[in-house]
């Protein structure tokens, strides 16, 4: 079966940095493309970033893409968001999404799994 599991979140000050990481597992990971969606309460997931299987080409939403970006280490399995300079309309809870078996694009949806998420708060 197919796991993701987030971890890195927590509650930062505004102008802090947080590195979020989804280990992955069940899956040939670098077949697959990988995504970061954030939740703010009483919406619906809201794409953040994503990065095709190989790494080489990425999505990043335009509101945060000076301050955030999206890796992967294929030999983990992981795949992580840095984020820095954070505010606290970033505050949501950020999960980790794959799409299984697509070409080598970062693609804004269609994402069959999901992590249970990580919670970001940023806050003074």
């Amino acid at each position: 079966q197919v796991r993701l599991v987030e971890s890195g979140g927590g509650l930062v000050l505004p102008g802090g940095s947080l590195r979020l990481s989804c280990g992955a597992s069940g899956l040939t990971f670098a077949n697959a493309a990988m995504a970061w969606f954030r939740q703010f309460p009483g919406k619906r997931r809201e794409f953040v970033a994503a990065i095709g299987g190989s790494g080489r080409s990425t999505r990043v939403l335009e509101s945060v893409k000076d301050r955030f970006r999206i890796t992967r280490d294929n030999a983990r399995s992981t795949v992580y968001l840095q984020m820095n300079n954070l505010k606290p309309e970033d505050t949501a809870l950020y999960f980790c999404g794959a799409e299984l078996n697509v070409r080598d694009v970062p693609n804004f949806d269609g994402y069959n799994y999901w992590g249970q998420g990580t919670q970001v708060t940023v806050s003074s």
